[in-house]
């Protein structure tokens, strides 16, 4: 079966064995982004340690699961987003996180994958791919 969407995969994988109880996430395929959000999350604590296993074809990432998840996602269809707009919070923002100061939200920029609490420190915009809560 052909993957469309590796981060949507990896983000409900993840999502799945939470809600199952296990310390242990086996993610495959991996990419470049899965890892650079799966870097965010590490940084604010929603996961553990994770690795890069080598398999000769696609790889996989093995994460140690924290616990700290409630819910995470992928963002379709993915929306641009400016400065002014993360700081207005709309609507359609409010639909992804419970509350104002509760998760983040993964942002693409020109200066890599950050949190829309780093685009906000660092005054730009950018597509929004994931949220964690």
């Amino acid at each position: 079966m052909v993957s469309v969407d590796t981060l949507a995969n990896a983000l409900s994988t993840i999502y799945n064995n939470e809600m199952r109880g296990n310390r242990e996430a086996l993610l495959m395929p991996s990419s470049k982004l899965v890892a650079s959000v799966l870097r965010v999350m590490q940084r604010y604590g929603y996961i553990g340690e994770f690795e890069h296993i080598d398999d000769g074809r696609w790889g996989k990432l093995k994460i140690q699961l924290l616990g700290r998840i409630n819910k995470c996602g992928a963002i379709k269809p993915r929306y641009s987003v400016k400065y002014v707009d993360l700081l207005r919070m709309p609507d359609w923002l409010k639909s992804y996180l419970p509350s104002r100061d509760i998760g983040i939200l993964v942002l693409s920029t020109s200066q890599g994958v950050i949190s829309h609490i780093e685009a906000i420190e660092r005054r730009i915009g950018g597509v929004l791919i994931a949220y964690v809560y």
